[in-house]
């Protein structure tokens, strides 16, 4: 899992004020997304418009999505400047299927992971590069990460470093916590990040800051990430049109684990061995648009460091029927009770 400064961000560390918002890979989604006039494309991770832009520009209708009220108040002018092509929705991407039309969808494009205006808004709590509480909630609302590091069981928090992170100190980690906040809770993020860098000093070699792995893993599971991904996959399967398209931009390996193994399992492949009798295959509910994920092009990486990590999967809705949603095809981690920390 690609990890930097921030804590998971999809960029470097400027500030918002000298580096504008830039839709990684946007020629390659919209070409995946294969736009025609008067389409309906729905955007599940609005962000800063950058491709709801893009893809009215097209000439399609966009349904945005953004977990973020703050995203949702930023968007306000766009929607007044689309002359009714855009509706902008404050909710969550794993529930798009209650925003689709009923005649379903021609297209659906997801962006994962945390945006650079949330990084930058010392407030929200997701970096420790700026000073703030310790929050990591993408909605504002619900368990924050505060809520995690102080009332966690000290198995729980070596998991979620562990899995979430890939934090090879977790344990270390987990146990200092225990014993610090039985003195003094933690509040802030420089609280948290400066007792991580006493337990695992930074080394001359190292990268990343030593917290960097504990806030992904922290933002990762405060917004239940992967699972909110999962069960936007299996949305958008119901909702899409046969020929509408699934657009996927993540940004580190486990966000991508998952796409692939989705797509894997949609694609109609082969059960069992070539070595064993034949099984049936199960119909197929998308085709490929590329074999492989596509990576941003080293111009576009130098240009926008948000792309570096990035890969893009996509496929085509076909005429089967969508098929259940079953979320053990993710394989993905036995996590801690995220709605009993908060209570």
């Amino acid at each position: 899992m690609a990890a930097v400064e921030t804590g998971g961000v999809h960029g470097d560390a400027q500030s918002a004020e000298d580096r504008p918002h830039i839709p990684v890979m946007l020629p390659e989604v919209l070409d995946a997304l294969a736009i025609r006039p008067g389409q309906v494309v729905l955007d599940g991770t609005f962000g800063a418009g950058g491709y709801t832009s893009a893809i009215l520009s097209a000439g399609a209708r966009v349904i945005a999505l953004d977990r973020d009220p703050n995203a949702i108040a930023g968007g306000k002018a766009l929607v007044e400047k689309s002359a009714g092509k855009l509706t902008l929705i404050h909710s969550r991407f794993s529930d798009l299927a209650q925003h689709a039309p009923a005649e379903g969808l021609d297209g659906v494009v997801l962006d994962i992971g945390v945006s650079s205006m949330q990084i930058d808004e010392a407030g929200r709590g997701f970096s420790f590069q700026k000073n703030g509480p310790l929050d990591m909630r993408m909605s504002a609302s619900g368990v924050s990460a505060a809520d995690v590091v102080n009332r966690a069981k000290v198995g729980d928090l070596i998991r979620i470093f562990g899995f979430l992170g890939e934090e090879k100190q977790a344990g270390r980690i987990a146990r200092a916590i225990e014993k610090r906040r039985a003195e003094n809770p933690f509040e802030t993020t420089r609280d948290l990040a400066g007792l991580i860098e006493i337990v695992t000093p930074r080394k001359a070699k190292d990268k990343i800051h030593p917290a960097t792995r504990v806030f992904q893993a922290l933002r990762v599971f405060v917004n239940d990430e992967l699972g909110e991904l999962a069960k936007a996959l299996f949305a958008a399967e119901a909702s899409l049109k046969p020929g509408g398209r699934l657009v996927v931009v993540t940004f580190h390996s486990l966000e991508d684990r998952i796409v692939k193994r989705f797509f894997a399992d949609r694609s109609g492949r082969a059960a069992g061995s070539r070595h064993l009798p034949q099984v049936h295959d199960k119909p197929a509910l998308f085709d490929l648009v590329h074999k492989s994920a596509l990576q941003a092009s080293e111009a576009e990486a130098e240009i926008n460091p948000r792309a570096r990590s990035a890969k893009l999967r996509a496929g085509i809705r076909t005429t089967a029927a969508a098929g259940p949603a079953d979320l053990a095809i993710f394989d993905l981690p036995d996590l801690a009770s995220l709605s009993k920390l908060g209570s």
